[in-house]
């Protein structure tokens, strides 16, 4: 019944030819160590590619191919000694039984363990090249540490800062003599890692990192700065998979200080271009390929799970996409030709509704994969609910679907249109109307009146416009769609109404509108995430912005664990620098809290408040949240913040 939205092995893009020149790319160049970028928007179908560049390593013996997925370091203290340490662990994990493997892999750890001792002292300003401290920086912390637990802090307790300065000591007692300075530190670190690949007996090690554009900057950057250790180890390759309009963004944040370039391109820009060799960048679906898209996706929902006729039709569009410019996205004689004649009702059904949609769906998602799989999967859904209430024999899938593109690419005018198919037993006027003058004589031959009717004029007739359908003859959005196939003048729309204005829809836990879904998608996401919708939130109107905030707090209130910060608070965040009313909505939010439950973090997120009206509130709730007894880790956290405000 619904698509899945999960990467896939499966290609229905024919996005596998860059698979292969990846895979190609890095079995041409067996020793040379690379880093190669697999950008695209979110839903472009990055993670789809990097599945297939996995799949393609399977079974090789001598090449070991690891998936990581960014998010999943998202919670750890420090992202970039969790990649080093995983990685080792993978390559030990792959020859179990080599004493070799297992020496040389304790050898790397023991550098590894350099990092994760300067991240628990804290406080250390690492080289930004490499993130690794010296020893020198080590007996520094030493002795700051001690020295600090003699005076502790509110937050920190002495038994915790001792047991950092004995970690610190133990290192550095077993720490070898060619480590007293950083380069020949990397260099080591970059040999015993070389010789634990010689002992693993690998001609190639290759690490896929994917959605590490939906991570916070602090761990986005650390990932890359685990990366950028091995540069310069031979035979290891990476595969990242990320928007670098992200990364980039996640170097603006995580090095604030940087100075502005003076050379053409930016010093985010050059980062991202300095740490990977070799870009693919996964392209948008044009107008063809879309079209074969939602024929794919659609005939395989239909037929029976393995049935060789999608395999024909598959095998076909591959066939066809291999020159989309001259492809007609899966027309009929293709379909017979591949399918058989008479076509399936389901294949043929699916040509009805690829034919709709393609070409504005293409242009208001810009031809991304996951927004028009999320279309799909929404009209799936309302169709099902029209069958389970019993009138789903009324709802036509081709006629659901242009509704669906007024009511998420024009929002206004499908507003306008569910008012009128709702006063007029479901058959609005003006539609028709509009319809006719596209069909017949064309919007500029029609005048404006106060009517409906028709006058005669020289063996001519004109028909006169009322003010909606005049004003919708202006519009080159509502023409392009109003001509399309099928036409509504007949159609009741009132059932298609009906299951369009639903105020909670089950794709994703989504309130409102179906334009909205992805914008709730993305403000669910970590800071990064959320701070890269500011644009699309900017454009949303006051009614919009409220079922958003509403759809994406119902969310935040529904996760389990409240100790740490959920998923969805960042967006709440962005939606509160909106207007004094969306902070007003925050603060209502604050309220609804369970503080018996949370961490510190909301103590951050009321102290955001800025409108005058509102601080004073904002203020006493925090006050009451530093005089309850309840939660001694959220009172604790608004006493630090006051002393904060008073050093400030």
């Amino acid at each position: 019944m619904f698509l899945n939205d999960q990467e896939t092995a499966i290609d229905l893009l024919h996005y596998e030819a860059i698979a292969r020149t990846v895979v190609r790319f890095i079995n041409e160049t067996p020793r040379a160590p690379v880093t190669i970028g697999v950008h695209g928007d979110w839903g472009a179908g990055k993670s789809s590619v990097l599945k297939m560049t996995e799949a393609a390593f399977q079974g090789k013996d001598r090449v070991l191919c690891l998936w990581f997925n960014g998010w999943t370091f998202e919670g750890f203290e420090d992202a970039k000694t969790v990649v080093l340490e995983t990685i080792v662990d993978e390559l030990r994990r792959s020859r179990p039984m080599s004493t070799k493997v297992a020496e040389a892999a304790k050898k790397v750890l023991r550098r590894v363990d350099w990092l994760k001792l300067a991240r628990k002292a804290g406080g250390m300003v690492f080289a930004a090249a490499t993130g690794i401290p010296t020893v020198e920086q080590l007996r520094d912390v030493v002795g700051a540490v001690t020295d600090f637990v003699k005076k502790p802090q509110d937050h920190v307790t002495a038994d915790d800062l001792k047991k950092v300065a004995a970690e610190a000591q133990e290192v550095l007692k077993e720490a070898p003599k060619d480590a007293e300075r950083l380069p020949e530190h990397i260099h080591a670190f970059r040999k015993e890692f070389n010789e634990l690949l010689e002992a693993a007996d690998l001609d190639r090690l290759v690490v896929i990192i994917d959605d590490l554009d939906r991570c916070l900057p602090k761990t986005a950057i650390a990932t890359l700065e685990a990366i950028r250790l091995f540069l310069m180890v031979e035979r290891t390759a990476f595969v990242i998979g990320a928007d670098e309009v992200m990364i980039e963004y996640a170097v603006r944040e995580h090095f604030p200080d940087l100075p502005p370039s003076s050379g053409p391109l930016s010093y985010a820009r050059n980062y991202l271009e300095k740490l990977i060799q070799v870009p693919f960048r996964v392209p948008a679906l044009g107008l063809a390929e879309t079209r074969a898209y939602i024929t794919l996706l659609l005939v395989e929902l239909g037929l029976p799970a393995g049935d060789e006729r999608f395999q024909k039709l598959l095998t076909a569009a591959r066939e066809d996409m291999k020159r989309p410019w001259q492809s007609r996205g899966l027309d009929m004689r293709q379909l017979q030709e591949a399918v058989g004649s008479p076509l399936p009702e389901e294949v043929r059904q699916a040509h009805a509704i690829g034919a709709v949609l393609t070409k504005i769906l293409t242009e208001g998602t810009h031809g991304n994969p996951r927004q028009i799989k999320r279309f799909l999967n929404t009209m799936m859904l309302r169709q099902a609910i029209a069958n389970e209430r019993g009138f789903g024999a009324e709802i036509k899938l081709p006629v659901l679907g242009k509704i669906m593109l007024a009511e998420r690419f024009y929002p206004d005018f499908y507003k306008q249109l569910a008012q009128l198919a709702t006063v007029e037993t479901g058959k609005p006027a003006a539609l028709a109307q509009l319809e006719r003058t596209l069909n017949h004589s064309g919007a500029a031959d029609a005048k404006l009146g106060t009517g409906a009717k028709k006058v005669g004029a020289k063996n001519e007739e004109v028909e006169v416009l009322t003010q909606e359908v005049a004003d919708w003859s202006k519009n080159e959005w509502i023409r392009g769609w109003a001509s399309m196939d099928p036409t509504l003048t007949d159609v009741d729309l009132r059932p298609y109404v009906f299951v369009t204005r639903d105020k909670r829809g089950a794709v994703g836990g989504f309130a409102g509108s179906a334009h909205l879904e992805s914008v709730v998608e993305r403000l669910m996401g970590g800071k990064l995430v959320a701070r890269g919708a500011v644009a699309e939130v900017a454009k949303l109107s006051a009614q919009e912005l409220d079922e958003v905030f509403g759809a994406v707090s119902d969310q935040v209130l529904q996760v389990d664990d409240l100790k740490t910060e959920p998923k969805g608070i960042q967006g709440l965040l962005v939606l509160a620098e909106r207007s004094a009313e969306m902070e007003r909505r925050l603060l209502d939010f604050a309220k609804a809290l369970d503080i018996s439950k949370v961490g510190v973090w909301p103590v951050g997120m009321v102290a955001t408040v800025k409108a005058p009206a509102l601080v004073t509130e904002a203020k006493a709730i925090l006050a009451s949240w530093g005089e309850q007894e309840g939660n001694s880790t959220l009172k604790h956290g608004v006493k630090a913040m006051g002393l904060l405000a008073k050093k400030a």
